[in-house]
């Protein structure tokens, strides 16, 4: 039997289970072990390209196209930044890794214990690529210059917590065309009532729809104020004494001023008004330009810079380059040491993710969801936490947004560690629901959520309201609208949630939370705290510190059952992220990420979440070999 049993299978004959088995056990263990050969194999390549290194310190960039300006106070992103940076020198700097702030042109400063009056004291041996000192008039001009440029100054935000460098607020809108003309004026009682501007949602756009509930209003009509006149508060007290006074406190100043736009001009700048950049223009970076060209722009050492001595390398050429494939066959073919500002495409990004030259890094920028407390229930913080810790923000960034963002716990991406965060936490965020008077989502109008007409931005928004329908049983209305109308829509008022993303150029605290928490209008105040606030009684939620000089950043609870609830009005507070976190009048959602590929023997070149480098520590190892 078992020798026709063996004949038998030889000849294709029925196989037996249990030879079965040991054939499926055999397959599995080669599957296995092959696996395993292929994970535990290193890498053949471990550098997208590996060129050899060029022989003298020059530093080939591709940072984008060409600049449309050389103007510091116009430089809002790369590639200008980054020429800018190379070619000027603030007060300060940043530590391009650790984000810190050093001393540049001031070699020193101070702050008075209110941090509101700074003082910087300017270095003797800072020049002009012309020779001439750096003096404290050159920021007085340049800043006046600055303010003077309004809208056309990039991030104008920046600079408006300066006394006299804030635009007046045009004239009021008549009573009733704004949200702003409702809050002004503090001397009107908070439980005034306030019809609510009736401005209908696109229906034809939503892209799930049904009844909106009747909603009550939370805010109080109030009467326009006339701006305070004041002056500027940018004065030179001695030839190398700057002195700033600040209209709120700011302990990270220091840090704010290392952005371009504060670095100072030589002149009055009419120089910028010919759209052909001049390769001429005075400068007191650690380079300057030699020659502009349509194939780039070529940088060397300045000989007039104060900290020569330091700078390793002795040319830079910036490579303008149209698309990130043009910028990827540049680099691996050598012409080119770095890539940055290159917008690859997530094919590109997975295949390029196991080489070690390339990198990446969170980046300075934050999407979130604009909550809108005029609104009953959102006028209370409870129902403002609940939307917030009810989204997973991992499934939202590693699922539909393919592990391209970082998720977003909390305001800003380089913040502190000490920082409440917005994490998932359904059973807290049903408690704090039902403490407001909606168990179990029951009674609880029907979202409206307004995002622009982006595919990825709709399907963020749709995963969002499935997780709170799952979550929380709430209905959410997706409202699309043109990009271009999304800001009408923030000013109108006309919204429960907007979809909205902000760049964040600087560390500064107190000036990165303001395009995410700042007032719709440049004077209307801040909306701080629901009095159904149960967050003396809630382990989860620090409540924020008091800053000198504003008044307490707490208030005072009423009942947790009450569905409605009144919103104070105060004037603008100093704000910090534990305060903007404890409001939540703001749901973060993601951090976008870049990317930039940098050849192997280069070094200093480090690409931090302001997209920042500093040209100045780059050096050239001549001597590397693979």
């Amino acid at each position: 039997m078992s020798v026709e049993g063996n004949s038998g299978e030889s000849s294709g004959g029925p196989k037996s289970p249990s030879r079965l088995c040991a054939t499926a056990w055999f397959l599995m263990l080669a599957i296995f072990v092959f696996s395993c050969g292929q994970f535990e194999r290193p890498k053949s390549e471990p550098f997208y390209s590996q060129t050899a290194p060029p022989t003298i310190q020059e530093f080939r960039w591709s940072n984008g196209k060409l600049p449309k300006s050389l103007d510091p106070a116009k430089a809002a992103a790369a590639p200008e930044t980054d020429i800018v940076r190379a070619i000027y020198e603030g007060l300060t700097e940043l530590d391009p890794r650790t984000l810190k702030e050093l001393p540049a042109v001031a070699e020193r400063w101070e702050s008075s214990s209110d941090l509101r009056t700074w003082t910087f004291y300017l270095r003797k041996g800072a020049r002009w690529s012309n020779g001439e000192p750096v003096v404290a008039d050159d920021f007085v001009r340049s800043w006046k210059r600055l303010s003077q440029l309004k809208a056309q100054a990039a991030n104008k935000y920046l600079f408006e917590n300066i006394v006299g460098m804030k635009e007046s607020p045009a004239t009021p809108n008549p009573p009733g065309t704004g949200p702003a003309d409702f809050l002004r004026d503090p001397s009107v009682p908070a439980h005034a009532p306030l019809q609510r501007l009736q401005l209908a949602p696109d229906r034809s756009n939503a892209v799930q729809s049904s009844s909106n509930a009747e909603r009550p209003v939370a805010v109080t009509p109030n009467q326009s104020v006339k701006p305070e006149v004041s002056k500027f508060g940018v004065e030179a007290v001695e030839e190398r004494i700057l002195r700033v006074t600040l209209d709120r406190p700011d302990k990270d100043f220091a840090k704010l001023v290392a952005n371009s736009v504060f670095r100072p001009i030589h002149g009055d700048g009419a120089e910028f008004s010919n759209p052909v950049l001049d390769a001429d223009v005075v400068t007191n970076g650690p380079f300057r330009i030699t020659s502009i060209a349509d194939n780039g722009i070529s940088l060397e050492r300045s000989e007039y810079y104060w900290n020569r001595k330091s700078v390793g390398l002795d040319r830079v050429q910036f490579v303008p380059v149209d698309t990130a494939e043009k910028a990827l066959d540049a680099y691996r073919a050598g012409n080119i040491d770095a890539v940055s500002n290159a917008d690859f495409e997530p094919l590109a990004l997975k295949l390029l993710t196991p080489f070690e030259d390339f990198r990446r890094t969170t980046h300075s920028a934050l999407n979130f969801y604009e909550i809108n407390p005029r609104n009953a229930p959102f006028n209370d913080r409870r129902v403002r936490t609940a939307l917030a810790i009810s989204i997973d923000r991992e499934r939202l960034t590693e699922g539909e947004l393919e592990g391209s963002m970082r998720p977003a716990y909390s305001f800003l991406p380089l913040g502190g560690p000490n920082v409440t965060p917005l994490s998932l936490d359904i059973e807290r965020a049903k408690d704090l629901l039902a403490k407001a008077g909606f168990p179990d989502g029951k009674n609880f109008p029907q979202i409206r959520l307004v995002v622009n007409r982006n595919d990825t931005q709709q399907r963020v928004a749709k995963v969002v309201a499935r997780m709170w329908k799952q979550n929380l049983n709430l209905d959410t209305q997706v409202i699309v609208k043109e990009s271009a109308d999304m800001e009408k829509i923030r000013e109108s008022s006309d919204f429960d949630l907007l979809r909205r993303g902000v760049v964040i150029p600087t560390t500064d605290e107190l000036v990165s939370l303001r395009p995410v928490v700042r007032p719709v209008k440049p004077d209307e105040p801040f909306l701080k705290k629901s009095v159904n606030d149960d967050s003396p009684a809630d382990p989860h939620v620090q409540r924020p510190l008091s800053v000198p000089g504003t008044g307490s950043a707490s208030n005072t609870a009423e009942g947790s059952g009450s569905k409605t609830a009144k919103t104070e009005l105060m004037p603008e507070l100093n704000i910090s992220e534990q305060s903007a976190i404890y409001d939540v009048y703001a749901i973060p959602l993601y951090f976008p990420t870049s990317y930039s590929l940098v050849k192997p023997y280069v070094s200093g070149f480090e690409m931090n979440g302001l997209d920042a480098p500093s040209l100045a520590n780059v050096t050239i190892d001549s001597t590397w070999q693979p």
